[in-house]
C-alpha cells in the first residue's frame, strides 16, 4: 500500500514514539528500585522462616516465600564496621567502620549520578557518631537523610534531617514506626523514578524498646516484642510498594548488621529491669562481636518478583560486601575502579542463573585483625589471635581450629587434626592475604 509523504512521516513519528515508550516502559525493569532493610543485632534465629518458635514474623516470612532465603549470608561482627562494609563493598580493614573516611565511595554515590533518588533513614554510625558533614549521608551520595548518627547506648537518640539537627527522644519504642513513616514518605515522593532506600533500624540494639501496641504481646519477652514490631512495620513498607505499583520493579533485601548480643545477657537484663533484651543465634556458635558464625552469619531475604526465584533457599556464600557490586550490575552502573573491592557481583546468584554464586571464600576480621578464613565448607580459625571485644567470652582455644560448616554449622567439632592438608593450604592462603599498611582505627566516637 502506498502512503503520501505526510502520512508516511506521521506513521514514522508514531512508530518512533511507540519505540521510545517501549524503552521507557522497560527502564524500570532494567533499573530496579533498591530497598535495603538493615536491622541491628538481630540474630540468625530471630525470624520464623529461620527457625524461631517464640517470635511471630508473618510479614517477613511471607517476604521469604516470595523471594530467596540465603542461609550463608555474612555481615560483620559489630555495628559500624558492618555499615561501612555494606555501603562500600569493602571489608572494614579497608572501609574503616565507625571511622569511614569521606574518600570512601558508597552505593548511593554510584547510583545518584545515574538518575537514582537516594534516601538513608535510620542509624548511620560511620562518622564516629559525630556531625562531621563531609562524612554524613548527604556528602556520601544520599539525597535525603533522617536518623541518628550513632547508636542508642545511653537510651537516647539525637536526630538529623539532612544536615540539620531535628530533635531528640528517649522513647526507643517509637523508632521503628517513625523510621518506617519516613521510609514510606520517601518511596511515595520518588515513585516515578528509580530509587535507593537504605533503611537502617536502631532496633534491636542495646536499649531495646517496643511501642504500646506491641509491648508485652510476644512470647519472646521485650526483645520479641521489638522484633514483632519490626515485622509489622516491614509489612507496612511492603504494602506501600504494592499500593504504588512498585513491587514488581523493586529489589528488597532484608538482613541484619551482626549477630545477637546474647553474650552480654547479665548487663542487658539489668538495663531492662530483668526483661529479655537479646536475640538468638539459632544453631550457630557465638554472638555479636565474635568471629564464630553466630557473630556475623545473619538472616538474609531477597525479593524481586519475576527475577529472584520465589520460595527458594540458597546456602551459597553471600555477604553485605557483595551488595555494592551486585546493585551496580543490576542498575547498569560501573563500580569504582580506583580501589580494592572485596565484594563480588552476585546478580546471577540472585536470579538463580548460578546456584553457587560468585564467592567461594570469606575472611573474618575483628578490630582489624584477621581471625578466620572460610573456603567452601571449611572454616579455619587462626591461632594466636589478640584482638577481642571484652564481652566475648568464648574465644576458643586460640590454636588452629577447623570446622566443616556443612556437617557442623555450630562449630562444635574441631577437625584440624583429621585434615592437616586442608589446614596447611588454608593457613597459607590466609597468611598471604594482603593487609593494608595503615592500622585499623577502632574508635567508635571521636
Amino acid at each position: 500500500m502506498n502512503f503520501s509523504p505526510i502520512v508516511s512521516l506521521l506513521l514514522c513519528c508514531v512508530y518512533a514514539w511507540g519505540a521510545c515508550s517501549a524503552v521507557r516502559a522497560a527502564e524500570p525493569a532494567a533499573r530496579p528500585n533498591m530497598v535495603i532493610i538493615f536491622t541491628d543485632d538481630q540474630g540468625y534465629g530471630d525470624l520464623g522462616c529461620f527457625g524461631a518458635t517464640d517470635l511471630k514474623t508473618p510479614r517477613i516470612d511471607q517476604l521469604a516465600e516470595q523471594g530467596t532465603r540465603f542461609t550463608s549470608f555474612y555481615a560483620q561482627i559489630v555495628c559500624g564496621p558492618s555499615r561501612s562494609a555494606l555501603l562500600t563493598g569493602r571489608y572494614p580493614i579497608h572501609s574503616l567502620g565507625w571511622s569511614m573516611p569521606a574518600s570512601e565511595v558508597t552505593i548511593a554515590e554510584l547510583l545518584q549520578p545515574s538518575g537514582y533518588r537516594t534516601g538513608c533513614i535510620g542509624k548511620w554510625d560511620v562518622s564516629n557518631r559525630a556531625a562531621v558533614r563531609e562524612r554524613m549521608p548527604l556528602a556520601q551520595g544520599f539525597d535525603y537523610y533522617f536518623g541518628p548518627l550513632g547508636a542508642n547506648d545511653n537510651g537516647k537518640v539525637a536526630f538529623h534531617e539532612n544536615n540539620t539537627p531535628a530533635g531528640k527522644t528517649d522513647d526507643m519504642g517509637s523508632l521503628t514506626g517513625l523510621y518506617t513513616d519516613k521510609a514510606i514518605e520517601f518511596v511515595e515522593q520518588n515513585a516515578d523514578e528509580p530509587f535507593l532506600l537504605y533503611l537502617a533500624h536502631t532496633m534491636v540494639h542495646s536499649v531495646v524498646g517496643a511501642s504500646d501496641d506491641f509491648r508485652g504481646k510476644s512470647e519472646g519477652g521485650l526483645y520479641g516484642d521489638a522484633i514483632e514490631e519490626i515485622d509489622f512495620h516491614t509489612g507496612r513498607l511492603l504494602d506501600a510498594l504494592d499500593r504504588l505499583g512498585l513491587t514488581e520493579r523493586t529489589l528488597v533485601v532484608f538482613t541484619s548488621d551482626n549477630g545477637p548480643w546474647c553474650n552480654m545477657q547479665d548487663r542487658l537484663r539489668q538495663r531492662h529491669n530483668g526483661q529479655v533484651a537479646w536475640g538468638s543465634p539459632g544453631p550457630l556458635r557465638g554472638g555479636k562481636g565474635s568471629t564464630y558464625e553466630g557473630g556475623l552469619r545473619v538472616p538474609c531475604i531477597v525479593r524481586w518478583p519475576g527475577h529472584v526465584p520465589a520460595g527458594r533457599e540458597s546456602d551459597a556464600v553471600f555477604a553485605t560486601i557483595d551488595l555494592l557490586p551486585t546493585i551496580c550490575s543490576l542498575a547498569g552502573v560501573e563500580p569504582p575502579a580506583d580501589r580494592k573491592l572485596d565484594g563480588v557481583d552476585q546478580s546471577t546468584l540472585l536470579t538463580g542463573e548460578a546456584e553457587q554464586g560468585a564467592r567461594d571464600e570469606y575472611y573474618y576480621f575483628c578490630r582489624g585483625e584477621m581471625h578466620a578464613y572460610r573456603r567452601g565448607k571449611w572454616k579455619l580459625i587462626l591461632p594466636n589471635r589478640k584482638e577481642f571485644y571484652g564481652y566475648v567470652k568464648d574465644r576458643g582455644t586460640n590454636k588452629v581450629e577447623l570446622y566443616d560448616l556443612e556437617a557442623d554449622i555450630g562449630e562444635s567439632q574441631n577437625v584440624a587434626q583429621q585434615h592437616p592438608n586442608v589446614v596447611e593450604v588454608m593457613l597459607e592462603t590466609a597468611r598471604a592475604y594482603e593487609m593494608p599498611s595503615e592500622p585499623f582505627d577502632p574508635r567508635i566516637g571521636l
